[in-house]
């Protein structure tokens, strides 16, 4: 047996290689389907393991409660919020809980300016805890301390892209800023942390909370967000049921209500986005694989063609003693090799395109093909051929020896 599998793929190899041609064009529908389906899933993959890698630096054990209003209470000009009282709740009352920090979010003006140069960016007060919180570190100078926020100092921490849009100096330590009509020094640079999904982690402002709240004024209750991060044996899950809990009751709903806030953790965020990047690939994957079908059915139609080229063969193989099983094999083996000959030339293409994709957008994160995708898209080409090859190799096995050999 091991015999007759040797000689029928040689056999096979002979057959494809005599006619390169018409084997290329056979096998032309199963390398697109395939080029196609590599390429999708590199890109994808790609986006979805620096999805990943980004969060990551975000901290898996840190937490951020936001205000939440739905949309029709919006329209009736209803709006949820949390306060420092909340905060402070939590502060007292939470477990697990190593660091906490109130983030408050300019909602006047988000302008910044530097002698002629004006810029906007996201400028928030917050309290010498957002450094451990967001893992938010020094480049130079240093963070926002407990002594500024007490006196309401106006000093400020920048990232990387807000000293390039203003064009502040390397080291820009000791420069003033215009923000709110008001005079900030500027006391610290962020490390440079990059793009998520497009949108500059390294473009903020930070300001002491209470400096935040000055400028703001005597305006309606302000809406803060709470960034906390967990002890080392906390559980994430565990911690957000208690602060739902505490919040429910600070904010007096009823069973029947649902939340006015929203817990989300780094990794919620993470699985979301990759719940999405899944269905997208699954989605665009299976429309493209549709060619592989096409493939397949154009692999069966040149089969047949050439079992009836080669019925004169067939009828001398079985005249001089060859099994019917030794046919179908070397007919399906044909078949088998056309397929995955076309499915490694389609994942070279599909990861050249993929590649090429990835380079082409600015900012955007390198193709990754992950190992189960080669072995899917290899062993669905391997099925496509056998599936569709199965016709062709059982008529030329089911061939009578003597008509075959009259055959012309």
């Amino acid at each position: 047996m091991f015999f007759a599998l040797i000689e029928s793929s040689r056999s096979a190899l002979i057959s494809i290689y005599a006619h390169g041609l018409r084997s290329f064009l056979t096998t032309l529908g199963i390398v697109i389907g395939v080029a196609s389906v590599i390429a999708v899933v590199s890109v994808t993959q790609g986006m979805s393991s620096f999805i990943g890698d980004t969060f990551a630096t975000l901290g898996s054990n840190s937490l951020t409660i936001r205000s939440f209003t739905p949309f029709e209470d919006q329209m009736k000009g209803i709006r949820a919020r949390l306060t420092p009282e909340d905060m402070e709740l939590i502060e007292k009352r939470g477990e697990g809980i190593a660091s906490i920090t109130p983030v408050l979010y300019a909602t006047r003006s988000s302008q910044i300016k530097y002698g002629s140069q004006t810029a906007f960016s996201q400028i928030m007060g917050t309290t010498y805890a957002f450094q451990e919180v967001s893992q938010s570190y020094i480049s130079i100078g240093r963070f926002l301390a407990q002594s500024d926020n007490d006196t309401r100092r106006r000093v400020a921490v920048i990232g990387e892209k807000v000293r390039e849009n203003l064009n502040l100096p390397d080291n820009p330590i000791n420069e003033y800023v215009e923000i709110g009509g008001e005079w900030f020094k500027i006391v610290g640079m962020l490390e440079p942390k990059g793009e998520i999904m497009g949108q500059s982690q390294d473009d903020m402002v930070l300001t002491p909370y209470n400096t935040m709240r000055s400028l703001l004024g005597n305006q309606t209750r302000a809406d803060i967000s709470i960034q906390l991060s967990l002890t080392e044996t906390a559980d994430a899950e565990n911690v957000s049921q208690q602060l739902t809990t505490l919040l429910r009751n600070a904010h007096d709903l009823a069973s029947d209500e649902d939340d006015d806030f929203v817990i989300q953790t780094a990794e919620q965020l993470m699985e979301t986005f990759d719940t999405i990047i899944n269905m997208v690939t699954i989605v665009i994957g299976g429309i493209v694989s549709i060619s592989l079908l096409v493939g397949g059915i154009g692999i069966m139609n040149i089969m047949l063609v050439s079992v009836t080229e080669r019925t004169r063969e067939i009828g001398i193989c079985k005249a001089i003693g060859a099994k019917r099983h030794h046919i179908l094999l070397q007919f399906l083996i044909e078949a088998l090799l056309l397929s995955l000959l076309g499915g490694l030339v389609g994942l070279g293409i599909g990861y050249g395109l993929g590649t090429l994709i990835s380079n082409s957008i600015p900012s955007f994160p390198p193709a990754n093909i992950p190992l189960w995708s080669v072995g899917l898209a290899l062993g669905f080409s391997g099925f496509v051929g056998v599936l569709f090859g199965i016709l062709p190799a059982a008529k030329a096995a089911n061939l009578d020896p003597i008509d075959a050999l009259r055959y012309e």
